[in-house]
């Protein structure tokens, strides 16, 4: 079964923010939380690059190892899920997550936080709601994967910088890529995220 994967080539990210304004749009998520974000390293020196970030969807998730409550899970292709039912806010996935994808709402001035969001892959959410119900979307957004669609951040990538798929498919399209500038690797994140014997 494929394993469903993010990589973003930084040497392609033009840092236009589409990824970003479609996941918004697409799941409409609340105000103040991103769950794809443009993050820019070196900025305004040599060696600047833009990198499209969200949640990676890890092999061994550190969010998930660090869970009190045990609310997240990852699904038969790799996408990791978890259920706000269960979520009580305690931040420990924010601190463990390396690509500070957990996002939490600011419900006061006085820094309280309610129920985590993050990245699902657009594939629904992992609580009790029936897949691709209104329920479902209300709580975690939408569900492309049912529909056997890409996540839209990816599909709206102009430069085809940020991939999405199965983890081979992607590795062999930036190996060709790499091969093809000469040069060595502008994937980031790949190795942090997934521990297994993909090479790039």
């Amino acid at each position: 079964m494929a394993r469903m994967k993010f990589l973003c080539d930084a040497d392609r990210c033009i840092e236009c923010n589409a990824c970003v304004t479609a996941c918004k749009n697409e799941n409409e998520v609340p105000w103040g939380i991103n769950r794809r974000r443009v993050v820019t390293i070196n900025d305004g020196k040599p060696g600047e690059r833009s990198v499209s970030m969200a949640c990676m969807h890890c092999t061994d998730a550190p969010c998930q190892a660090v869970c009190p409550v045990n609310c997240f899970y990852t699904t038969d292709d790799g996408v990791v899920l978890h259920s706000k039912d269960l979520c009580i806010g305690c931040g420990y996935c924010f601190y463990a997550c390396p690509f500070g994808a957990p996002q939490y709402p600011k419900l006061s001035n006085f820094g309280s936080r309610g129920k985590m969001d993050k990245c699902t892959y657009c594939a629904g959410g992992g609580g009790s709601e029936v897949p691709g119900s209104a329920e479902e979307y209300e709580k975690y957004g939408a569900n492309r994967m049912l529909q056997g669609k890409l996540p839209l951040c990816a599909e709206m990538c102009s430069t085809k910088s940020l991939l999405a798929g199965d983890g081979e498919i992607i590795a062999q399209i930036y190996r060709e890529r790499v091969i093809k500038r000469g040069y060595g690797s502008g994937s980031w994140g790949w190795l942090t995220a997934y521990r297994e014997g993909i090479a790039v």
